[in-house]
């Protein structure tokens, strides 16, 4: 039966003093709703597992001072993060459709936090290098434990709970460099590290009793065999590969603005403080729990039709952003736009990715995912080349250069997406 393939036995509030661990079958079956609770625990967790790659961004003068790392390359610190993250979505996150989801999460999350407890204890530069590293490449676990609340959803409201889940990894994103800043004023950077992995530890805690045992029937298949089916999923899944690319246009912009942010907010004529500056990423917070809706639109067909509104919203964003520079107020309503139209593509496009096979919802997200990375990537190194040369008006005209080419690939694609999901 499509897109059954999993029954859930699950109550999801159980009880504190409850030491079953509920199962899911392989038989064919209905699903049992997701209850608001899980789904939340679901969203948190994912939400500080990504903050974690993040924290590093506000800390980089701090891990300067305190290791004698040079100026010129104390970036290193964010791009070994980044790679092993990149690594880590082809590597571990495909692992969701081969091994037991619910040891496979606990196990990561528990190595997460002996990972940032070698960060917060580093006492060398090549320790602290290796402790980013396992930090980066272990908090692919978001991408697991999407795909896995994708499996305990039923159908009809696999988008609401996809867009909630999703949500949580958008918030920790941006709440991650506020979150940072306030912790190191108050107890040093170390202090970021070491309260992220007491945190993590707690969750581990909850997951315990909320994670269903996993009973399935898997196909057979060597570890490379895994790896090499990701690639064959984007030869075959024709929806997979369109909703790719918009991941890594829309995941450009996303990188565009918040990459370069910084740099004329901390200029004159604005010249804000870095607290200031970090208050913005609570603006973008805003947008990206309103977009959490755009998972039931999908859930009720409409993936298309917000697709293409979202799309126009990002145009239309960076027309307001361009005025950062003469209205705090217009950037404050551009960055509501960017983040509300970033994160309704984003659950759209999981919305209608994961239901393509559902004995392979783990590899569909780290396929899709690897895009979201290189978009990502690509918008940070463009944009702070582009404001070298250019300055913020050469920012703004390249972020709505990729909106309009996104619009555009949404447009020219908008026909084969809708006959291949029929």
């Amino acid at each position: 039966m499509e897109d059954v393939i999993e029954k859930v036995a699950v109550n999801a509030d159980i009880k504190a003093n409850s030491s079953q661990v509920p199962v899911i079958t392989s038989d064919s079956g209905h699903h049992a709703s997701m209850s608001r609770y899980v789904t939340l625990l679901f969203a948190a967790a994912c939400g500080m597992s990504v903050a974690n790659i993040y924290f590093a961004q506000p800390l980089l003068d701090k891990l300067s001072i305190e290791f004698g790392i040079g100026h010129s390359i104390i970036g290193i610190v964010i791009t070994v993060t980044q790679i092993f993250y990149g690594l880590g979505l082809l590597l571990l996150v495909p692992l969701g459709d081969l091994l037991n989801q619910r040891r496979l999460i606990i196990g990561q999350m528990l190595l997460s936090i002996i990972a940032l407890v070698i960060v917060g204890t580093a006492s060398t530069s090549m320790v602290l290098f290796a402790g980013m590293a396992l930090v980066g490449l272990l908090a692919v676990v978001t991408q697991t434990l999407v795909a896995f609340a994708a499996n305990m959803a039923a159908p009809a409201e696999r988008g609401r709970v996809v867009g909630m889940v999703t949500s949580g990894i958008v918030i920790g994103i941006l709440l991650a460099r506020s979150i940072a800043g306030i912790l190191t004023d108050l107890a040093g950077w170390r202090s970021v590290y070491l309260v992220s992995a007491a945190l993590m530890l707690f969750m581990v805690c909850m997951f315990f009793r909320v994670l269903p045992n996993v009973e399935r029937e898997v196909k057979s298949l060597s570890y490379p065999q895994l790896l090499g089916s990701v690639l064959m999923l984007f030869i075959q899944e024709r929806v997979l590969r369109i909703r790719s690319v918009l991941a890594l246009l829309i995941f450009a912009d996303f990188s565009i603005l918040w990459t370069s942010l910084v740099l004329p907010l901390s200029t004159p004529p604005l010249s804000l403080s870095h607290s200031a500056i970090g208050a913005f990423g609570l603006v973008g917070v805003a947008g990206a729990l309103a977009a959490a809706r755009a998972g039931k639109l999908a859930d009720r067909g409409y993936g298309q039709r917000t697709t293409g509104i979202a799309l126009i919203l990002l145009l239309i964003s960076w027309l307001f952003i361009s005025y950062t520079e003469q209205s705090l107020f217009a950037l404050v309503v551009g960055i509501v736009l960017l983040d509300l139209a970033v994160q309704a593509i984003h659950v759209t496009n999981q919305t209608m990715i994961l239901p393509l096979r559902s004995e392979a919802r783990s590899r569909l997200t780290a396929g899709y995912m690897v895009f979201y990375s290189i978009g990502s990537a690509s918008g940070s190194i463009a944009s702070t080349q582009m404001y070298a040369h250019y300055g913020w008006e050469g920012v703004c005209l390249l972020g709505a250069s990729v909106s309009a080419l996104a619009l555009l690939f949404w447009v020219m694609t908008n026909r084969a997406t809708a006959a291949a999901l029929k």
